[in-house]
């Protein structure tokens, strides 16, 4: 039996144990759902450095009980001096070093923003508050997971020579083990920097100005007027309406896109049980329509060739399934993209409901860590392509192609999920497998998360673009799916990190709050 976890007072899931704690804990403090999340989201920065960092991205979904949806894009543009003709001589952006660290890292500015959001709801705790847990492990330490140690020993050829990474994160030279120590006193004092003056002092105070010269110093096209110019944005989230909730999610840069037009498009396929062919074979199909209009329409906001909601219609999500044949694979596979991310959910007690993902893009980003700070810089702007004539060229001011892409459902029953997961490509297609599994099949929300999953192309640098199933699959359906001309790769793992660390929350209209953390993941469930 699969227990999903059940609480009034508040809830908070994220890939990492001491994270959720962390938030769980600003919750029993009178807190906020979104107090919650910073000091959350603080902390997973420190106690998870391989997957996400300050010196990243991120994208927030607030659910507020009679209140629309409200979506904030932290995502940094291209810096003023990254151009083409920076990186000229190079058929594509390097995904390591000073020079994949071309973009501002927009996830302090959404920290802001969601606290500016949150700011009428009572008397707000104070920012010492809500990153005490992040600045206490910084400088005290974090026992490194099994997953940190083995991603360093996996891309270290990568990122071994990326200036500040040795001394940052490898011990004598070499990958920590786990059950390492590993202090981060710089990222400490930082953190404790923002704590004191405020999280605006990382694009236009002293701290800024000395990220922007560490930057510079390295050989990054970042400079401190890129940070002073950065301010993260509240925008409209797009939605798709199913037959019983409506289903948020992130406009471009991000693929919320693709992911709204999985559910949407499996929605008309009349799928009517859970697990078998239908099920799978749908989703993964759905997925491949979905992932080439994403191709072809998401990039830059400010450059869009077609406007995202159209393809969410029911007119044109209708027109679409019908080209879906229900027992043949459309071939693939089509270009795909690896990436290194957390997703976070928090609901408290008074129905306040947060879908919050962070990334530094591939596994510690660009590798770049900046020493005196100790901020890992992301190395998203890797996704722009140096092809003039290319959807998502590099342009100064420009933002990069997102993976990342939190969901929040809203039920007409009165439910509220939040729900997501990290994984590149696979992203849009684990929120669909735990939202049909839970919404549509009537699994339970523990089951839905920790239930075998399947991934349709790349992630976490993989090569093969295979439909990849655990271990866990019948046989039989691994064969049918064989047989419809799916090109099948069966993991030897029952529970692969290459399927993600997914999570979901769901506030019910009587107050009881369930959460699901991912058994692939170190995380957990906590709860007030």
């Amino acid at each position: 039996m699969i227990h999903t976890l059940k609480a009034l007072g508040g809830m908070l899931v994220a890939p990492h144990h001491l994270a959720a704690q962390a938030g769980r804990d600003v919750l029993r403090d009178g807190g906020n759902a979104v107090e919650a999340m910073v000091a959350a989201a603080s902390t997973i920065a420190v106690v998870y450095p391989h997957m996400n960092a300050i010196g990243g991205d991120g994208f927030w979904l607030i659910h507020e009980p009679g209140k629309p949806v409200v979506a904030i894009d932290a995502c940094g543009p291209a810096a003023a001096l990254a151009t083409r003709d920076f990186y000229a001589g190079q058929a594509t952006i390097p995904p390591r070093g000073a020079t994949a660290a071309l973009t501002v890292a927009g996830t302090i500015g959404g920290w802001a923003k969601a606290l500016d959001v949150a700011a009428t709801w009572g008397t707000p705790l104070p920012l010492q508050r809500l990153l005490a847990d992040g600045i206490r492990h910084a400088n005290d330490g974090i026992v490194v997971t099994t997953s940190q140690a083995a991603l360093t020993r996996d891309k270290l050829a990568g990122l071994k020579d990326a200036p500040g990474f040795a001394d940052t994160f490898l011990v004598n030279g070499q990958p920590p083990a786990p059950g390492h120590v590993l202090r981060q006193p710089a990222l400490g004092r930082t953190l404790a920097t923002l704590a004191e003056r405020g999280l605006d002092d990382f694009y236009r105070g002293e701290l800024g100005a000395r990220i922007g010269a560490a930057l510079e110093r390295v050989g990054s096209p970042v400079r401190a007027s890129d940070l002073a110019a950065y301010t993260a944005q509240v925008v409209e989230p797009l939605a798709v309406r199913l037959n019983d909730s409506t289903v948020y999610n992130l406009p471009p840069p991000t693929q919320g896109l693709a992911a709204l037009m999985i559910i949407g498009l499996f929605e008309q396929l009349g799928v009517t049980e859970g697990e078998g062919f239908a099920h799978l074979h749908g989703l993964v199909e759905a997925t491949k329509r979905a992932f080439r209009v994403r191709e072809r329409v998401v990039t830059d906001p400010g450059r869009l060739p077609a406007d995202p909601r159209a393809f969410l219609q029911p007119g044109a999500l209708a027109a679409l399934a019908a080209e879906i044949d229900t027992q043949r694979a459309l071939p693939w596979p089509d270009p795909a993209t690896p990436g290194d991310t957390i997703w976070m959910g928090a609901v408290d007690a008074q129905g306040r409901a947060v879908s919050f993902i962070q990334s530094v893009y591939w596994e510690f980003g660009s590798g770049t860590v900046l020493q005196d700070t100790g901020i890992c810089w992301q190395n998203r702007g890797t996704s722009f392509s140096l092809d003039p004539a290319a959807l998502n060229t590099l342009e100064p001011g420009r933002k990069p192609f997102h993976t990342l892409n939190p969901s929040l459902a809203v039920f007409d029953d009165g439910r509220v999920m939040p729900y997501g997961t990290m994984g590149g490509e696979g992203q849009p297609q684990t929120q669909a497998a735990v939202f049909t599994r839970y919404a549509r099949f009537g699994q339970s929300l523990q089951q839905a998360v920790s239930a075998p999953r399947w991934l349709l192309g790349r992630t976490w640098g993989d090569v093969s673009t295979s439909l990849k199933l655990e271990s866990r699959f019948d046989p039989a359906l691994v064969a049918a799916l064989k047989n419809a001309g799916h090109v099948v790769e069966v993991l030897p793992e029952a529970f692969s990190d290459t399927m993600g660390h997914a999570g979901a929350l769901v506030r019910h209209a009587d107050g009881v709050i369930e959460g699901a953390a991912d058994p692939r993941s170190d995380g957990s469930v906590a709860a007030v």
